[in-house]
């Protein structure tokens, strides 16, 4: 498994999210970090992201 280049921090400013949101995301999908500079497995990272997308597209009108 390879790592992608981005952390927790990373993902929460990208969305314009809370870091505690991220960490939310992570426990629901079991993904291990230890504080916001994580660096995060690209699969795990990959699920994060399709997480925040389909929330964001589900609260869309």
């Amino acid at each position: 498994m390879g790592f992608a280049d981005l952390s927790i921090a990373d993902i929460a400013a990208e969305y314009n999210l809370p870091g505690s949101a991220v960490f939310h995301i992570c426990d629901q999908l079991g993904v291990t970090y230890k504080n916001q500079q994580t660096k995060l497995a690209l699969e795990d990272a990959k699920a994060i992201i399709a997480h925040i997308l389909s929330q964001k597209s589900s609260s869309s009108p």
